[in-house]
């Protein structure tokens, strides 16, 4: 049992609640346990700058940001340069979120998802990946509403989570405690259909077993249906 009631292999409460704010098309407030995350989905109807005339593709991009107050001592805001750690986290969530989309599909447009941290408590990257795709689902159903696409590009759902091994047991969807004290900490996204989106595994002490990195992806895995069937 863990110091917040959970067994090991259960995910902490989790809710999204679409239409948070007024002007994004698409907007989810997505929350895990006391770590909350505001996704919103923007719209731009022009592909990047760096595509060429000849790529008919158009993009997903993410931006990442921990808001001051969001966790126990002030962080300050990334005005002029992101930190190499934001840097990281906003690759991550938009190559996430284009692995579930076919960009041919969405011609010159781009969407950009904002993941704008409120409050931290673990599993913040994968909290916004979560909530990303549905700020994006919510905005690619009102494109085609309004006649700005003719179909949905999504080619299936998305999501992720946390594990580690904590004090030698395999512990689900992490709380900042427990990942603060992690011997393996790890984060997963995969599919609906279960393919691998990214798995990055990494072992804080000593080396692990074949046999626990398996134990520990089925376990991920297990979570991220369950999340999935909440969308």
């Amino acid at each position: 049992m863990r110091t917040d009631g959970r067994e090991n292999n259960q995910l902490r409460n989790i809710s999204f609640t679409h239409n948070f704010t007024k002007h994004a098309l698409g907007s989810v407030l997505v929350e895990f346990g006391d770590t909350k995350v505001i996704t919103t989905a923007s719209v731009d109807l022009k592909k990047p700058k760096w595509m060429s005339d000849e790529d008919n593709r158009g993009w997903v991009t993410a931006e990442y940001s921990l808001l001051p107050a969001s966790t126990n001592t002030r962080c300050k805001r990334e005005r002029e340069k992101v930190s190499g750690r934001t840097h990281e986290i906003q690759r991550l969530i938009g190559r996430s979120l284009r692995a579930c989309v076919d960009l041919e599909k969405m011609p010159e447009m781009t969407i950009t998802i904002d993941a704008d941290v409120i409050q931290a408590d673990g599993g913040t990257r994968t909290a916004s990946i979560c909530g990303g795709f549905l700020a994006l689902r919510d905005a690619v159903e009102k494109l085609i509403k309004s006649g700005d696409l003719k179909e949905s590009p999504i080619i299936e759902p998305i999501a992720a989570i946390s594990i580690g091994i904590v004090d030698g047991e395999i512990k689900l969807d992490l709380n900042y405690e427990e990942d603060s004290h992690a011997q393996v900490d790890s984060n997963v996204i995969l599919t609906k259909s279960g393919k691998i989106v990214d798995f990055q595994t990494t072992s804080e002490g000593e080396p692990y077993e074949f046999e626990r990195m398996v134990e520990l992806f089925n376990t991920a895995k297990d979570g991220i249906n369950k999340i999935i069937e909440m969308y």
